[in-house]
């Protein structure tokens, strides 16, 4: 299945939600799956992103739905992009 990577910030509203309710970062990932898509990966970090997401998804259609529905919330600013192994990019320049 198609992987990706989503990095995101919390807006202010974000961080008040997380500072009062830190589980709601697990019940969003049960969000994420209604809309098609599942995270394999999440974690939290220093920096210009609070969160990097590795999500599946069976196409960019599941992503945009993603992205759209959790960024329609005020919480949080995405940035998706897709994403390939580096096996996966060998093998396609090798076919070059």
């Amino acid at each position: 299945m198609p992987k990706y990577i989503l990095l995101s910030t919390l807006t202010s509203k974000g961080r008040e939600t997380v500072k009062d309710r830190p589980e709601r970062i697990k019940e969003v990932n049960k969000e994420i799956e209604a809309l098609g898509a599942k995270v394999v990966e999440q974690y939290a970090t220093l920096g210009p992103y609070d969160f990097v997401n590795i999500i599946e998804a069976t196409d960019n259609e599941a992503i945009v739905r993603v992205s759209v529905e959790l960024g329609s919330r005020g919480t949080i600013q995405i940035i998706s992009m897709p994403a390939i192994t580096t096996d996966e990019f060998i093998a396609s320049i090798k076919k070059m």
